[in-house]
């Protein structure tokens, strides 16, 4: 099953790419080591999804007869620390699944093993791309997990599309990487434009009337940023000031300031996780407190209501998944399935990076089996007549690689409990507003 590669003449193409796709990235000085595999943690007595048996052609024997090698840069420190451990425990999650419930990934000359190989990134768009092309050209492996977030993804793409090497991921949604006409780029998560759309309608049909934005000049916030004023307009809402601000940021408070002063029905925040800390500590410092808040990355996430204690109430985040959707599907069972046995290896609940990251793995999984091979091109057929549900939700892909089928939901933190609020189909609670 192994595959030979002649990197040599797509290097230059490949490191082009990454060139125009990273723009300004900053250098790394630091040495880059492999990370070091997190110790789970087995919660008592709580079982695994049942193993269920997809309609796949049965391998002529149940033995382990190989490897398959997958490679992944993950941010284990720097900005996107929190964001890539959650990523990380989903990969792992759904190898720890299919090597030891499922019993291997099943072709037909038998079963095999899934290894997945990290190296940390260290939240650095040059870092990704360098370790991706580590991976495939001296690690081997056939097929790449895409890094946390859409500014280290773009350039670590570009070298797996060089290579012909198929990345599939979930925490890198920005429009624009799925403008580039790639072939080997597939999204199993809502694409960034559409993150605040479920929000921004339950914030209009609850009476809100006018907005403030402020977001990262970056990849995925812009994309985000600019669904937003598209969802807004769409549904009545006037836009009183939109407000940008450069990567990695120290202090919001100057744009929060400006923004209470207009005195808005409800604030869009798009960032990161760090940001959405940034946001609710200057609100409280700067008294600014409109009737809704909804900031992209963060809320959605236990550590951000344990980090900023009671600043967290009332506001709304996006959300690609949360255990209590009816999701359910052949592979790890249902949402709420999937929830236990993560938080039995891991000891924690999963966030939907987390689950985003697994589902990225698991789409990987049923395209190698429905192909029959590890072979790209015939993965990549699989991949694009894929349709199938899931505990992530259902999973189709477009000519561009994104996922059309699934909806993004949105949650707001309810006195310390996160709960699914729209769409209407899969609330679990109404919307306070006013916060």
């Amino acid at each position: 099953m192994r595959r030979r590669r002649l990197l040599a003449p797509v290097l230059l193409v490949a490191m082009c790419m990454v060139i125009a796709a990273c723009g300004g990235g900053e250098d790394s000085e630091s040495t880059t080591t492999e990370a070091t595999t997190p110790e789970p943690t087995a919660a008592p007595e709580t079982t695994a999804p049942p193993e269920t048996t997809p309609e796949t052609t049965a391998p002529p024997t149940d033995e382990i007869v190989g490897t398959i090698k997958i490679g992944a840069a993950l941010s284990e420190t720097g900005k996107f620390a929190v964001e890539g451990k959650d990523s990380r425990q989903g990969y792992d999650t759904w190898k720890e699944w299919v090597n030891n419930v499922y019993g291997g990934i099943r072709l037909p000359d038998g079963r095999y093993e899934a290894e997945i190989i990290y190296y940390d990134d260290e939240s650095d768009a040059d870092t990704a791309a360098n370790l991706t092309e580590r991976l495939i050209s001296e690690d081997e492996v056939a097929f790449m997990l895409g890094p946390y977030s859409s500014s280290l993804t773009t350039g670590a793409s570009a070298i797996s599309e060089a290579a012909n090497i198929i990345m599939i991921e979930g925490n890198g949604v920005s429009d624009a990487m799925f403008e580039r006409g790639f072939k080997n780029l597939f999204l199993v998560a809502t694409i960034g434009s559409d993150y605040t759309k479920s929000g921004i309608e339950a914030f209009a049909a609850a009476g809100a009337k006018t907005a403030v934005v402020a977001y990262e000049d970056t990849s995925f916030p812009t994309s985000v940023a600019e669904g937003a004023l598209r969802h807004l307009e769409d549904n009545g809402i006037e836009v009183l000031a939109t407000e940008t601000y450069p990567k990695d940021p120290t202090d919001l408070t100057p744009i929060i300031s400006q923004f209470r002063e207009l005195e808005p029905d409800i604030f869009i925040g798009g960032g990161h996780y760090i940001d959405a800390v940034m946001f609710l500590n200057a609100s409280e410092d700067t008294g600014f407190a409109p009737k809704g808040m909804m900031i992209t990355v963060g809320p959605s996430n236990p550590k951000l209501i344990d980090e900023v204690k009671g600043l967290a109430d009332g506001v709304v985040g996006p959300t690609q998944w949360e255990a209590t959707m009816a999701y359910s599907g052949d592979w790890l069972g249902s949402a709420a399935d999937y929830a236990a046995y993560y938080e039995n290896l891991w000891g924690e609940p999963p966030v939907y990076q987390a689950a985003s990251a697994t589902a990225s793995a698991l789409a990987l999984h049923i395209a190698v089996e429905q192909a029959g091979t590890i072979e790209t091109d015939a993965v990549r057929e699989a991949l694009l007549g894929m349709n199938v549900n899931t505990f992530y939700g259902p999973i189709s892909f477009d000519e561009r690689g994104v996922n059309t089928s699934k909806p993004m939901g949105a949650i707001q933190v309810q006195e310390g409990e996160i709960n699914v609020v729209a769409p209407d189909d899969a609330a679990v609670a109404q919307l306070e507003y006013p916060r």
